[in-house]
């Protein structure tokens, strides 16, 4: 199974990044998120289903699920599960307004 990254989540990845690094002002833990980042989706290429679903009243991602970035449990990937792929959507922190992001209309990159 292969993967991709929408555009939108790999501009949350930049954006949580850029906190650790800029904001934060500790390259190690923003270096260190990258590869939780990798690593997580590695473990959910191999086991697609371990992610809880997840309804935000949005059909176009009624099979959407989420799994916590290993170490930044507060981030979390969400993602669908397709025969062939991973579709990374999203990988927000969970203070966001999720409802409201995941009930917008997405274009599918």
């Amino acid at each position: 199974m292969n993967y991709i990254i929408r555009p939108a989540a790999k501009d949350d990845i930049i954006r949580q990044y850029r906190y650790y690094l800029v904001d934060q002002d500790v390259p190690e833990l923003a270096n260190r998120f990258l590869r939780a980042v990798e690593e997580t989706i590695e473990k959910l290429i191999a086991m697609p289903k371990m992610g809880s679903p997840k309804d935000f009243g949005n059909a176009a991602l009624r099979e959407l699920r989420s799994w916590p970035v290993q170490g930044f449990e507060d981030v979390r990937i969400y993602y669908l599960a397709e025969v062939e792929r991973l579709r990374v959507i999203r990988i927000l922190h969970g203070k966001r307004n999720l409802s409201r992001i995941f009930k917008r209309d997405w274009a599918d990159d």
